[in-house]
């Protein structure tokens, strides 16, 4: 089930954009955009470790629909004093892909979303989710803007003992954006996928960044992100944050 789940997955999330632009004027209303993002933090001293951060998220824009793609990545190795050899103590991968159809008015639409998450130290061996729903502006000035999207959709899960799980759930994001200067850019990010059964597990991101721009497509951002799940498996926390300090390329 395992490999047809993730076939699946990745057919909802990215097959999208291909039929909308089937019907719709293939003109982009502006050019493929990219940013890559790129952190890296050595300790050295009583306890020693090096992480490794890298984001890329790939964006377009067409006359009839948009598409957004993300690869979230994170993973540290290190060793305390006395210990010989080092460990892996950190190892995440996220994945998702959300198209979204236009409709008549501004800044609204219909979407389809995917994601697939692998952090090897969750106890799990995969986490996927899939959704339908609606995304809108709520609000747009001159120097800040927040979007959302909702709608209901379902997860399926396996832990490392091959455990599967499966749940419906509501899908809800929040972004949101302001402009502190010409070279100061604040965003906040929040999602959660709502399990609609008390007994399943209910996950939340979220992330606070502020970036400077150094050059016209060279930013330093800071950032601070947070992964809550409500139910945990056996010696697991139900909040990871993580703190960083990285560079960003635009293109």
């Amino acid at each position: 089930m395992e490999p047809i789940k993730r076939v699946v997955l990745a057919v909802l999330a990215c097959s999208a954009p291909a039929v909308y632009a089937a019907d719709t004027p293939f003109t982009p209303l502006e050019p493929l955009s990219a940013e890559l993002e790129l952190g890296v933090i050595a300790i050295t001293g009583n306890t020693e470790s090096t992480a490794v951060k890298a984001k890329a998220t790939v964006k377009q824009d067409f006359t009839a629909w948009k598409a957004k793609y993300e690869l979230d990545t994170l993973y540290k190795r290190g060793r305390n004093e006395g210990e010989v050899d080092t460990k892996t103590t950190a190892q995440k991968m996220f994945l998702s892909a959300q198209s979204d159809y236009k409709l008549s008015s501004n800044n609204t639409s219909v979407f389809v979303y995917g994601s697939y998450t692998d952090d090897r130290f969750s106890g799990y061996e995969y986490q996927n989710t899939v959704s339908v729903g609606y995304s809108a502006r709520l609000f747009d000035h001159d120097s800040s803007f927040l979007d959302y999207s909702i709608g209901p959709g379902y997860s399926f899960s396996m832990t490392d003992e091959g455990e599967e799980d499966e749940t419906s759930i509501v899908h809800l994001e929040l972004q949101y954006e302001y402009e502190i200067s010409s070279n100061a850019t604040f965003q906040q990010s929040l999602s959660t996928e709502a399990a609609l059964q008390d007994n399943k597990n209910t996950r939340s991101k979220s992330e606070t960044s502020v970036s400077v721009k150094l050059r016209n497509n060279l930013s330093m951002k800071a950032s601070y992100g947070l992964t809550h799940n409500s139910q945990v498996l056996d010696n697991k926390k139900k909040t990871d944050g993580t703190t960083s300090i990285i560079f960003a390329y635009t293109f």
